[in-house]
């Protein structure tokens, strides 16, 4: 049994990147993310780049979350295994649920991209105030793996048989469709 599909309502949706090392010009992760976004039929409302530092990372995000005008995150940097990937402790603790299966999925496309390095990925995503948020590793190739397998669809409330969009604050409406 299928229920009938809703139409495509474009998101407002934030884009982060946590990086010591990058600016506007070199983040190529971000850039992917954003022009994926507009490309999709979502808002952008706003982008901004942090230093891999806990309290930073979730002030900005807190900000968002707290925001009637951002409905969905997506962060790219600070999920890997070093001592300085601090996305996962910085943002979890604002989660009011885990979506298990962001994580588990992501690791599942990636390891035919990259095999076992796949591991190290500490990809999540959650819930925080009606505001989905989805950690991407930092890479371009691990954005494209992410939004193009996974979030792309979640974000669209035509997606069959479910999708994240029921789930969302209200926002404004910016798009009733593709067109």
């Amino acid at each position: 049994m299928s229920k009938a599909s809703s139409p495509f309502i474009g998101l407002q949706i934030a884009v982060l990147t946590v990086s010591d090392t990058r600016t506007v010009a070199t983040d190529t992760s971000g850039q992917y993310l954003v022009d994926a976004v507009k490309d999709a039929g979502h808002q952008l409302v706003d982008r901004q780049i942090v230093v891999d530092d806990v309290y930073k990372l979730r002030a900005i995000v807190s900000q968002w979350v707290a925001s009637d005008n951002v409905q969905a995150i997506l962060v790219t940097g600070g999920t890997g295994f070093t001592a300085r990937d601090v996305t996962p402790q910085a943002l979890q603790p604002l989660f009011d649920r885990d979506i298990e299966g962001f994580g588990e999925l992501f690791r599942q496309l990636s390891y035919t991209e990259i095999g076992t390095s796949t591991v190290q990925s500490r990809a999540l995503g959650g819930m925080a105030n009606k505001t989905a948020i989805f950690c991407l590793p930092g890479s371009t190739g691990a954005c494209k793996t992410g939004w193009e397998g996974i979030i792309k669809q979640q974000l669209d409330a035509s997606h069959r048989p479910c999708n994240f969009v029921q789930h969302l604050k209200a926002g404004t409406v910016v798009c009733e469709s593709r067109d």
